[in-house]
């Protein structure tokens, strides 16, 4: 069997903690995974995005600049230029970062200006993912996240309601729900969103979005911890 389809398989069975023993064995776990963020089967598609974090977490604790390494390709493959673009590259490297955010401090802020920085002709593909990965990273990049808030303010409006949902999303991840107190029309918005969480792909909607980002915070303004 090869691995990739070891790895197709235990993305199915939805077992990281598998993955991230093979991760230890053997590096190309790593580079294979990546490979299966284009598979048609968008659980599984996400599954590998969320994976290449776990695995090169494992890689990592003996072989940093290997991880490294992969991370620099991760951000080649979001240019044309590099004949191959990965639209899913910048959640991956988002993934890799929060696992090991003291080893890859130094691109948390490469990967949350990706938002400012992807050319306006790929914006429309990676605007939703690089909201993502913003919000992924929002609980090691308090510093950075409000260099870029206007970039995702401006996704609210954005005419693809997966951009609009993972901009509220976002701003409720990074705590900053009070920019969506003048956008009240999204408390509406019916479109139809994507959301990956805890392995699974679900469906809601912007306005779901945004009443959930809503009521997180009200539990952080009144003590609690937002989750």
């Amino acid at each position: 069997m090869s691995l990739k389809t070891t790895l197709y398989d235990l993305l199915s069975q939805h077992d990281f903690k598998q993955v991230a023993e093979l991760a230890r064995e053997r590096k190309r776990v790593l580079p294979s995974l990546v490979s299966l963020t284009y598979d048609q089967d968008p659980q599984i598609a996400w599954r590998a995005v969320e994976a290449v974090g776990v695995a090169g977490s494992s890689i990592a604790e003996n072989d940093p600049d290997f991880v490294r390494e992969h991370l620099r390709r991760l951000q080649w493959l979001i240019s044309e230029e590099s004949g191959g673009v990965c639209w899913h590259a910048p959640e991956a490297m988002a993934e890799i970062v929060r696992n090991r955010p003291q080893l890859f401090s130094d691109y948390i802020p490469i990967v949350i200006c990706l938002i400012e920085t992807i050319e306006a002709e790929d914006l429309e593909h990676f605007r939703p993912g690089t909201l993502r990965a913003i919000g992924r990273l929002a609980d090691v990049a308090s510093e950075h996240g409000p260099t870029v808030l206007a970039a995702i303010e401006s996704a609210l409006s954005d005419p693809n309601p997966q951009a609009r949902g993972m901009a509220v999303w976002c701003l409720g991840q990074l705590g900053r729900t009070e920019i969506l107190a003048d956008e009240s029309v999204l408390q509406t918005d019916g479109a139809a969103v994507e959301l990956y969480e805890d392995g699974f792909i679900t469906n809601t909607t912007v306005a779901e979005l945004y009443k959930r980002a809503i009521s997180a915070q009200s539990v952080v303004g009144d003590g609690g911890v937002r989750g």
